[in-house]
């Protein structure tokens, strides 16, 4: 019960925070890469040029956020998985 009441509250202060900062400004919740841009761009003057290009790009922002989630889904699944599996063992050994 104590564990539960520890979560419960670390999520309503994540939430909190989130709704703090979301309410106190306009900012555009952007990934990573664009930021990346802006600063190799800023570094080389604007002269890079990018060593590979993509093979296939996914049709709208949507269906690329689609990918980045279930791409998350299997990581947490595996992650799970070995951190279950090795509770098991451990608890076996007991």
């Amino acid at each position: 019960m104590k564990g539960e009441l520890i979560a419960l509250a670390v999520v309503a202060l994540f939430f909190a925070a989130f709704l703090f900062v979301n309410s106190t400004g306009d900012y555009n919740w952007g990934g990573a890469d664009g930021e990346a841009e802006g600063v190799i761009d800023e570094i080389t003057g604007g002269s890079y040029q990018p060593w590979f290009e993509p093979i296939w790009e996914p049709p709208s922002g949507e269906i690329e956020s689609l990918f980045f989630s279930l791409q998350a889904a299997i990581g947490g699944l595996i992650i799970g998985y070995f951190l279950g599996y090795y509770r098991r063992g451990c608890k076996a050994e007991r």
